[in-house]
């Protein structure tokens, strides 16, 4: 017991990195004052930046840190950290991505965490992945598949800037083509999956693709674009063994400070985006 409370006190008095900045050696985020987001490899040669100019993006920021700001071309931008909501923000783009609302709902239904075994099928342009990846941590495994390869360029040149920004990051695999294609070598690489998402635009023969690789208690969830594939898909889930836990849209409704005072909504649509579906193989 002794020997307990002294381990307990020593790990309370070690000093942790807490409130460190961090900057990556190999990319820089950029942002104007109107909030646009680049996101820039700190390559040692002229470069062509869409919206910034060519410039050598070594040299032009060895000196510049974190917070600080510097003029390229004719833009004053702030150097920031690499992280989740910047990268996300600059992050290249093809097809449609899942947003931060969208996916924050998915990884708290879904309980993901670190040393989970996630497989994502239609990966577009890995807005979702970004968040996955950075909760899994470095014992996690993310299994991607995606059949169109010009999308999955796009989301495997997202997650490379992450994993060259990011300190941890999960053991990732990508495969090529449909999940019911790729399914049995999805399932040779762990030894189930604690949760399955699928963005695609007909989800049940993926679902009865991909049901049996769960583990008990496991999930799956749905991104739906219209409700006729909502309702394909419970019923998919429902015909393969699964409980639907959850079935719906999340609205979002942003609010700014009005001119004469106050706060008021911001002129614009409503944030519907798709209609979402959390099941569980119980």
């Amino acid at each position: 017991m002794q020997s307990s409370d002294n381990t307990s006190v020593e790990n309370l008095n070690r000093k942790r990195p807490v409130g460190v900045v961090v900057t990556s050696t190999e990319w820089a985020v950029l942002i104007e004052e109107n909030g646009k987001t680049y996101v820039v490899e700190l390559v040692d040669q002229q470069q062509k930046i869409k919206g910034l100019g060519v410039f050598n993006p070594r040299q032009t920021l060895h000196d510049i840190t974190i917070g600080q700001s510097v003029i390229i071309g004719q833009k004053e931008l702030k150097r920031m950290p690499v992280r989740l909501p910047e990268l996300s923000k600059g992050m290249v783009r093809r097809a449609q991505t899942i947003g931060s609302k969208d996916a924050g709902f998915f990884l708290t239904k879904l309980g993901l965490g670190p040393n989970d075994a996630v497989l994502e099928a239609g990966i577009g342009s890995g807005g979702l992945s970004l968040y996955i990846q950075r909760v899994l941590g470095k014992d996690g495994v993310h299994v991607t598949v995606e059949p169109r390869a010009e999308h999955a360029d796009v989301a495997l040149e997202n997650l490379r800037r992450a994993s060259a920004s990011w300190s941890q990051h999960p053991a990732h695999h990508h495969l090529e083509g449909t999940l019911e294609e790729r399914a049995a070598e999805a399932g040779e690489l762990v030894e189930g999956f604690h949760a399955i998402i699928l963005d695609l635009p007909d989800h049940p023969p993926a679902i009865e693709a991909s049901a049996a690789l769960l583990l008990p208690g496991g999930r799956l969830a749905c991104y739906c674009p219209v409700s006729s594939q909502l309702e394909r898909a419970w019923e998919a889930c429902e015909a393969a063994g699964l409980t639907v836990e959850w079935a719906g849209e999340l609205m979002e409704r942003e609010w700014g400070r009005a001119s004469k005072g106050g706060m008021r909504p911001v002129n614009g649509p409503f944030g519907h985006t798709a209609f979402l579906l959390v099941a569980q193989r119980l």
